[in-house]
Order: C-alpha cells, then structure tokens, then sequence
C-alpha cells in the first residue's frame, strides 16, 4: 500500500508541477498583461471545471446550473467593491449620496438591508463561501432525498441558473439589472485596475486554482472520494449497504459550489464587474464542455480543457468574427467524435506509459528493494483506476 501511494504520489506530484510551472511561470514569461489578464479571466472559469470533475466526473451528478454558484461568488465580491466605490464623496451628484449609482437611478434612497454587511471584507469572503453552499446544501437536499437524479437533477438545476438570471435582471434598483454590477475600481484603496494589481491577482488567482486542484485530488483519494465512485456506478448497492446516499451527494454538490463560487469571486476581482450573463444556462454549459474537452474524470485535464476551449474562442473571434461561432462548434463535435475522453484520454493513451516508465527506472530509496507496479499484485489495475482523476 505504501507502495502504491508512492507511486500516486509521484504521478500526481509530475502532473501539478507541470500545471503550476505553466501558469505561473510559462504564462506571465510569455504574454504581456493583456493577455495574462484574459488568461487569469479563464482561469477563474477553470475553477468550474475542477468542481464538476468532484460532482460529474466521480459522482455521476450532472449539474447544469454551475454557473449560478460562480455568479453568486461574483456578485459578493462586487457588492463589496461597490459600496467602496459608491462613497458619499465619490457619489456626491447622486440624488443620494453614499448608494451604489444604479440604485440611485431607481429612485432607491437608501442602501437596501441586505447591502449593508457587505462594507466588511470579512464578510464578504464568509458570504463568498457559505451563501453558495448554503443554496448547494438547500437545493441538494430537496433533490435527492427525494431520489431526483440523472436528467432530472440536471434540467432543475438548468431551471434553477435561469430562474436566478431572470431574478437578477428583473430586480435592477437592487442588482444592476441586465448591466450588472459595474465601474469597480479599488479594493481597501488599492487600485485593482493597476498593471501592478491585475499581476498580483493573476498569481493570486493561480495559486488558489492549484489549491483547488490539489484538494480536489485528496478528496478523491480518501474513502469520500471511492465512495463517490461507487455512487456514480451502483447507488442502489451503496445505499443497500447502510450509506446515506443523500448526504453523500449534498456534500459533494456543496464542495463543488464553493469551489464556483471562488472562481467567481477572482473573476470579478479580474475583469471589474459582474453581470447576469454569468449566471444563466448558456454560460453554464460552456462549463461542462471545458470539463469534457479536458476529460471529466481528469483534475489536471479540466484546466488545460478550459485554457484550450477560451484560447480557440479567442483566436477564432479575433481572426474570423465570422465564422467563429460555426468553427467553435466544429472544434466540439471533432472533440467528441475523435476524442471522447478528452485531453485526459490522450495522455492516458499516449503519455502515460511513458512517464510510467521513467517511475519504474527511477531508484528505489535506500534499504528498499525497486519494485515495479507488475511485480504488486493488483497495483497495476489500481495504478489505471486512481490515474483517472488527475
């Protein structure tokens, strides 16, 4: 057994080495601050991904409304940064002084209730993480100790992203409407829209997707993570066996709306706004193609799918505005077509053996024997099972 997480350890110790190397070093070496900045904004999306690895990939739990937990991180952190820059000094040709502008449009004369906690950072980042969870856990339970599951589970959750959207443009004296939350411009005084500040944040931004990554691997690793998926292929038997498979799947649903919900937050922090177009369904779908582009059982491969999905978005918009839409669609249907695992499945196929073969050569520590995976009865196959996940 030792033995086996030795091995688990150095593949997944090469795989996160690698991914860390590319974004934090690769990247920022390579591309000016436009650029980084629009590849921090599609790392934040990145954070998605990694969550429906935990949910789809491994718990069979299709969710098509991600993007409502990625939209309420969002709106958190802009609420905060709105009520700084909505100061009494800053706002003085309001009507009302003191009051997000939007607000003041609305004849609205006074900060809404709910507004108010939000002139706390602390709170924000404890709203950041417990309102999406919070909702998670309340729509998780309604669903499945009902036993609502497969299609089902994803078309309310689909209902759930539209309904919210809806909400949030409906509600403009409150919400910002159909604009958003925008003009979002310091942080405690310091200026986020600085070349400075958007290089801090990209590294702020990349160092938390790695953690994301990296719990998101040992929650795979641990009985949490078999158990899920156990759930993905026999629930019934799971459940037979004394688990309460309920609990099991609300906790995964909430894990991954947290890990959203950050991505949301760093999203704002990035671009300076938040709107409800990243809240609805069609954003939310994108999500799931970054996960089955980079191979939905694969931690690592979520993120090189979605920086590869947003990178052909961008280079095909920018150089043919008029196809780009149709030559999009064609990059997923030869996806799918020729590659159903996704990048995760190519490596699998091509990469794997050979970095299987550089652990194998590699010396065993002293007093221990080299052994190799054919040498353990069953670590091969277990080798195959657990390389899955990242």
């Amino acid at each position: 057994m030792n033995l086996l997480s030795k091995k688990l350890g150095k593949s997944d110790l090469i795989g996160v080495i690698v991914l860390s190397l590319i974004i934090l070093v690769v990247f920022p070496s390579v591309f000016n601050i436009f650029r980084l900045n629009l590849i921090g904004k599609y790392l934040t999306y990145a954070f998605v991904a990694v969550s429906l690895v935990l949910l789809w990939g491994n718990g069979g739990i299709l969710s098509l409304g991600q993007g409502v937990f990625f939209g309420l991180g969002g709106y958190c952190m802009a609420m905060f940064l709105k009520l700084e820059a909505s100061d009494p000094i800053a706002t003085k040709i309001q009507t009302t002084p003191g009051i997000p502008d939007f607000m003041d449009w609305n004849q609205i004369t006074k900060l809404p209730l709910f507004w108010r906690p939000f002139h706390s950072l602390t709170f924000t980042i404890l709203a950041i993480l417990l309102v999406p969870a919070l909702f998670a856990f309340i729509i998780g339970v309604a669903m499945f100790k009902r036993r609502v599951g497969g299609v089902y589970f994803a078309i309310i959750t689909q209902a759930v992203a539209l309904i919210l959207s809806i909400l949030i443009v409906g509600q403009q004296g409150l919400t910002g409407g159909i604009n958003g939350i925008t003009d979002l411009k310091t942080m405690h005084g310091w200026d986020i829209r600085s070349d400075s500040a958007r290089y801090i944040l990209y590294y702020v931004n990349g160092a938390l997707l790695i953690g994301c990554v990296l719990f998101t691997r040992w929650v795979l690793s641990t009985k949490f993570g078999m158990l899920l998926l156990a759930l993905r292929e026999k629930e019934d038997r799971v459940r037979f066996s004394g688990y309460d498979v309920a609990n099991f799947k609300t906790l995964a649903f909430c894990m991954s709306a947290v890990m959203c919900a950050i991505g949301g937050a760093m999203f704002t922090l990035q671009v300076g706004f938040m709107s409800p177009s990243f809240v609805g369904i069609t954003p939310s779908i994108e999500m799931v193609i970054y996960t089955a582009v980079g191979g939905r059982m694969s931690v690592i491969g979520a993120v090189f799918g979605t920086l590869l999905v947003n990178f052909a978005k961008t280079f095909f918009s920018e150089d043919y505005p008029d196809f780009w839409l149709f030559l999009m669609g064609a990059t997923f249907i030869g996806v799918v077509l020729l590659f159903p695992d996704g990048l995760a499945g190519l490596y699998e196929r091509f990469g794997k053996p050979r970095v299987q073969r550089l652990l194998r050569r590699s010396p065993a520590p002293r007093g221990e024997a080299s052994v190799t995976t054919d040498e353990v009865p069953g670590v091969g196959a277990a080798l195959e099972s657990g390389g899955k996940h990242g």
